[in-house]
């Protein structure tokens, strides 16, 4: 499905050092590493936002819808929910049945300063289904919401992925408890320049805290 090429990224100094990898359909990847690595500087590499990389270094995207769901929800303040969903080709129909998915049924003439914060990531993740994704990213999906929000929108994420096994994921996270309820494959970021130090399916999930506690310990800064 993706081919990713990646030579490296820099902003003045090296942040990512080569990022070679596959991503195949139903892949639900959980992505780690330190905070300040460059998690969201490879994810953003992925979408196709960071026009220092080159296109040819993210190998089939061009042939994939993608929705990214960002930390800041990023809907437009002065229009509804329903019609920023129409802005990315959703039907007034589809719109309602997004927003209804997400448990916003009702919401559609809400504006999103309105919203709590967990309110309007589910609005941004409707947004993001409107496209019909072939890959989703997420980053940090559940930053800054308390437990209850933050569970009740990973059982939701959980909830689309089984609903639509083709399409894949990638999850920027700091916890491992989000790799158990989310993730069939973990990548682990890390190292100066940052390179996958991990990327491998989860056959044993209950393993991951012992896995993650051991790549947390490796000395990765010389690398």
């Amino acid at each position: 499905m993706l081919e990713l090429r990646i030579a490296g990224r820099d902003f003045g100094q090296p942040v990512l050092g080569e990022v070679f990898t596959t991503i195949e359909r139903g892949d639900r990847i959980c992505l780690l590493g330190p905070s300040g690595i460059g998690k969201t500087t490879l994810l953003n590499a992925i979408a196709g936002l960071d026009k220092s990389v080159p296109e040819s270094a993210v190998i089939g995207r061009d042939q994939l819808r993608v929705g990214y769901l960002f930390q800041e929800h990023r809907l437009l303040p002065w229009r509804t929910l329903k019609a920023n969903l129409r802005l990315v080709g959703a039907s007034d129909d589809e719109a309602g049945k997004l927003l209804s998915q997400v448990g916003l049924a009702g919401y559609g003439h809400y504006l999103p300063d309105q919203l709590s914060l967990g309110m309007a990531r589910r609005a941004a993740l409707a947004r993001c289904l409107a496209v019909k994704p072939d890959l989703l990213l997420l980053d940090e999906p559940f930053a800054s919401l308390d437990p209850v929000m933050a569970g009740e929108l990973k059982a939701l994420i959980a909830g689309i992925l089984d609903s639509r096994p083709e399409m894949a994921m990638i999850c920027v996270t700091h916890d491992g408890g989000d790799v158990e309820i989310l993730a069939n494959r973990l990548w682990y970021l890390d190292g100066k320049p940052a390179r996958l130090q991990w990327d491998n399916a989860l056959a044993e999930p209950g393993l991951v805290d012992g896995l993650l506690g051991r790549l947390r310990d490796l000395d990765l800064t010389g690398s």
